[in-house]
């Protein structure tokens, strides 16, 4: 039991910092020191879709499973749990690079405003 609700919470988990990597930008357009935590893991993120690795969260995901009595699931979290909302037929290496350049693009815009924003406050105050 204990290890099932272990599991569900590392799919929060997994979830929640997905969620960081893709839209962590507007949160550091916010509270721009945000930016030392949210690079990492869009980098992180960005590796994980341009490799096609599995997030070690994954495997944890499992092993909790199944020491819970449940049956992991095969492939990474992506496939499990979002390839069916966003790509119903299934997820392909070329999925995944466009994911990542999508992560990647998202958060270089968004970094391009952040760094605007500075450097018109820079010019103000001079």
């Amino acid at each position: 039991m204990i290890a099932s609700l272990l599991a569900d919470a590392v799919v929060v988990l997994h979830f929640a910092f997905i969620l960081f990597v893709v839209a962590g930008g507007i949160l550091v357009l916010r509270w721009p020191r945000l930016m030392w935590l949210h690079l990492p893991a869009v980098g992180w993120g960005a590796l994980i879709e341009f490799l096609g690795w599995i997030c070690p969260l994954t495997p944890l995901e499992n092993r909790l499973r199944s020491m819970g009595g449940e049956v992991g699931y095969p492939g990474g979290f992506i496939e499990t749990y979002l390839t069916p909302i966003i790509y119903p037929e299934g997820l392909t290496r070329g999925h995944q690079f466009i994911i990542g350049i999508g992560v990647v693009s998202v958060n270089v815009l968004i970094y391009e405003i952040l760094l605007r924003r500075r450097l018109r406050r820079r010019r103000s105050r001079i």
